[in-house]
């Protein structure tokens, strides 16, 4: 079983904003889709270095009529998760756990900051990140921004370059409620990956 993760979980890179380029074919989009159930919701992620307390990386997973993970200029990769530009499907609990397990180390930390929101305001999320890809290197930030700031109710987000300054901006909006994760995996992304053993995607 180790041998299989390991296959599984080599193949990512990830951390830093680098542009890149996907388009998962129209099957495995679909048989791939997941909606976690319950309201529909925004998640801003934001990774944080932890010596020196900045911030590395955002994302934001939007739970709409189903749930994504725009991984705007990440270099998060996996040869059987599904992505179109920075969109990454069937953000199922595994796949989900995946992302935030091989980002999180002995060097970063992830923080995920939640808000319930109407599902129109999802919805509308979930069409302008499909639209918004592939973002730009080193404009993770700029673009999460971006997007909100076109969502109702958070038109006054503001525009941020980076990380840790859009993250501290969503904090003040009412209903946040904020989660952090630890991990201790050494501080290389291969050490990182081997040790997400307790991963076990079955669906994909």
């Amino acid at each position: 079983m180790r041998k299989l993760i390991l296959c599984l979980l080599l193949p990512l890179a990830l951390m830093g904003c680098s542009a890149k380029s996907e388009w998962a074919s129209d099957e495995i989009v679909a048989r791939m889709a997941y909606r976690e159930p319950g309201p529909a919701t925004l998640t801003l992620v934001t990774m944080i270095n932890n010596r020196s307390g900045g911030g590395a990386h955002t994302a934001l997973v939007i739970n709409a009529s189903q749930r994504v993970i725009w991984d705007p200029a990440g270099s998060f990769e996996h040869p059987r998760i599904p992505e179109r530009n920075d969109v990454i499907y069937g953000a199922n609990p595994e796949v989900y756990n995946v992302y935030k397990s091989a980002h999180a180390r002995e060097t970063f930390h992830v923080v995920l900051q939640e808000v319930a929101v109407s599902p129109e305001v999802a919805e509308k999320a979930f069409a302008l990140a499909r639209q918004m890809g592939p973002v730009g290197q080193a404009q993770c930030s700029a673009s999460t921004a971006s997007l909100l700031s076109q969502l109702p109710g958070f038109e006054t987000i503001g525009s941020h370059l980076f990380p840790k300054k859009l993250m501290d901006a969503f904090a003040r909006y009412p209903g946040v409620t904020t989660d952090k994760l630890f991990e201790n995996d050494a501080g290389d992304k291969a050490t990182a990956f081997s040790n997400a053993e307790a991963y076990q995607p079955q669906t994909f």
